[in-house]
């Protein structure tokens, strides 16, 4: 990093409890830890808040939330939460089927009759529960490169989904799937009137207070007191990163909050639907969120026995205890919350470098220390193997570019340009630059990449932004006619790379 940071930390305490009360690390050691933890990881800034016995215990901002102006993060500094915002679907349509205005078990097609997915079977048959639940059988993350950041509209992912082919048959496996929950979250503008994010905005967000948190990223560089996304994956060095435009995926992934509001979420959590001696939810609504819906492990791993998946959060047990918990990711942006009902605890834990795992190692670091399992720093553990993920990461880029050297491909760069097409994701093209290759990705309005040939009919792309990524690939061509190219884009947005067939 270019720029030292000043580890600033701000403090604001809701309500103190007996110091008595909380373990020696979360009293003692914690703003240590952090400190040194936003240091080693590279991390520009951090906000926490945990929540025990009903009390704030810590709520407190570290490090800054721009690089630049230094501006030190605090308890309102607003984060895009990501996946943290599915709960909160999930929630509301537990609440809706509670008040009889739905069930969980109708079928998506009793509200979009026009809706289809590949299988037809499967379209007569899925439920809204089966939306939330992950249960199409398509792969983690299937279909995010088309819809993330794209320029499509929520009915147009929609519509896209029946081109997403199942690896699994339908409820017979796990596959995390945020299309789905934009889907389900949909169907709350059908039996109420309001959209997702207006509803999201009465039912729950304005009646707890959360008074910073807004339900769309919809304007989020004039939001006051904003962190600024960081990444440096694929970069080489922490660079700052646009922010994500992912309204159209909102039930899934929308909300920008901070951990003072968050707070307010988590003792809702913890008091069986209560905050502020008012009872915003019925606890049927907090229970049925925590059934589980989807087995993912009952194999014993460590002191874990089994892992599954509710409306919106992930359950597993760790020391005999049943944990409750989610991570969000968006570019620039990694987050958790965590609540445990056995132990009257909650932990939510915001960041703004997208290439750590840091975030997580606290958040069980301060599990660790309520559970009394002897001290282990989590985060040393772990730092080795990431910053060497890193290196090799960055040394085979550089040795891809190293390999960019005046060669010549197999053919004139005009034969490379043209239209190219994916039926999931749309159409591409492909223009010469120079002695390059440009792509513009038309399903998106600023995504674009450019190639440049190495070798052995080899090239490397390289997106703009560049946490889509960095890799290399080859033209399919026969007979000295380009046919097709396969293109592979970030982990972090989806595992499987697209086929794009040449049309013109």
């Amino acid at each position: 990093m270019k720029k030292h940071l000043a580890f600033l930390s701000f403090s604001f305490l809701l309500t103190i409890t007996a110091a008595t009360a909380q373990p020696a690390f979360v009293k003692d050691s914690l703003d240590t830890y952090i400190k040194q933890g936003i240091k080693d990881w590279n991390i520009p800034g951090l906000a926490i808040t945990i929540v025990h016995d009903g009390n704030v215990v810590i709520m407190k901002g570290f490090g800054v939330k721009n690089i630049e102006s230094q501006e030190p993060v605090d308890e309102n500094t607003k984060f895009i939460i990501a996946s943290n915002s599915k709960l909160f679907t999930g929630t509301a349509l537990a609440q809706l089927d509670y008040n009889k205005q739905l069930s969980l078990d109708d079928k998506i097609i009793k509200y979009f009759p026009e809706f289809k997915l590949y299988d037809n079977n499967t379209t007569s048959l899925v439920t809204i529960k089966d939306m939330l639940g992950h249960h199409l059988g398509t792969k983690t993350f299937q279909g995010d490169f088309t819809f993330w950041n794209s320029a499509l509209t929520r009915k147009e992912v929609m519509y896209k989904m029946r081109y997403l082919k199942p690896a699994n048959g339908f409820r017979a496996s796990y596959g995390y799937c945020n299309s789905c929950f934009l889907t389900a979250g949909e169907v709350i503008e059908k039996v109420t009137h309001k959209t997702w994010e207006q509803y999201i905005l009465d039912s729950l967000v304005l009646p707890l207070n959360m008074t910073k948190t807004q339900t769309l990223t919809a304007g989020m560089e004039s939001f006051d007191n904003i962190a600024y996304p960081y990444t440096n994956s694929f970069a080489g060095q922490l660079v700052q990163i646009p922010f994500d435009k992912i309204d159209n995926m909102a039930p899934a992934t929308s909300m920008v909050s901070c951990v003072n509001d968050l707070s307010h979420w988590l003792l809702m959590q913890l008091d069986s639907g209560r905050y502020n001696n008012q009872q915003i939810l019925p606890w049927q609504v907090i229970a049925k969120t925590r059934d589980m819906i989807t087995p993912i492990s009952s194999r014993k791993k460590n002191t874990t026995h089994f892992n599954g998946y509710g409306l919106g959060v992930f359950m597993s047990d760790y020391q005999c205890k049943q944990i409750f918990n989610h991570t969000g990711g968006a570019d620039g942006f990694v987050t958790n919350t965590c609540f445990v009902p056995e132990l009257n605890l909650g932990i939510s834990i915001l960041t703004n470098n997208d290439n750590q795992n840091f975030f997580e190692m606290l958040r069980l670091q301060i599990l660790d220390a309520y559970l009394d399992v002897p001290y282990v720093n989590r985060s040393k553990q772990k730092l080795e193997a990431h910053f060497k993920e890193i290196n090799e990461q960055q040394n085979e880029i550089n040795n891809w570019k190293a390999r960019i050297v005046n060669k010549k491909p197999a053919l004139a760069l005009s034969s490379y340009q043209g239209i190219y097409n994916n039926q999931l994701y749309g159409k591409i093209e492909i223009t010469a630059q120079q002695n390059d290759l440009k792509i513009n990705f038309k399903g998106h309005k600023n995504l674009t990449a450019t190639m440049q040939y190495m070798d052995n009919d080899e090239w490397l792309i390289t997106f703009n932004p560049i946490m889509y990524g960095v890799f290399k690939t080859k033209f399919n061509i026969k007979e000295r006619k380009v046919k097709s190219i396969d293109i592979k884009v970030s982990d972090f947005i989806e595992f499987d790379a697209y086929t794009f067939k040449k049309i013109n």
